[in-house]
């Protein structure tokens, strides 16, 4: 009776310390992800920042998808930073009132995640993104955006 109740204490202290690895590494990436989509998306792209974390946090192939008109849109990233480089030369200080991010959900299963980012512009609430990503060798990266625009839900 001893030796069932020391295996099963064994086990069960296996499976504790398990799980809380598997937890804390969950948590690790979960940081990760949520480090690259600020810096690369809410920082470069939205508020005028570096583009470099840009570059590197997207993956080429990216697209950006809407609906206009009943009809899915496509914005490929290269273009997308083109634009910011642009809108960059214009105001180098970025836009006066910068968007803020709230990540009310990152879910990653695997090599695959997604995160919900609820989009503030001052007091105004914008946008809710929902970003996919992928991890790749040399990490993760943003593969696709679909988004709701909040004032034309006012429409």
């Amino acid at each position: 009776m001893k030796k069932t109740a020391v295996i099963f204490l064994a086990m069960f202290l296996l499976l504790s310390v398990s799980l809380t690895i598997a937890h804390d590494n969950l948590d690790k990436e979960k940081a990760t992800i949520k480090k690259l989509v600020s810096e690369a998306y809410v920082n470069g792209l939205l508020n005028g920042g570096d583009l470099e974390p840009t570059k590197k946090g997207f993956h080429p192939e990216f697209k950006l998808l809407g609906q206009k008109n009943d009809q899915l849109t496509k914005w490929p990233i290269a273009e997308w930073i083109k634009y910011a480089e642009q809108k960059k030369k214009k105001n180098p200080a970025g836009p006066k009132v910068k968007y803020t991010p709230d990540f009310p959900v990152i879910d990653i299963t695997g090599n695959a995640a997604i995160v919900k980012i609820e989009l503030r512009k001052g007091e105004k609430h914008k946008y809710t993104d929902y970003l996919s990503l992928y991890k790749f060798k040399n990490g993760w990266k943003i593969v696709s955006k679909i988004y709701c625009d909040h004032d034309q839900l006012k429409k």
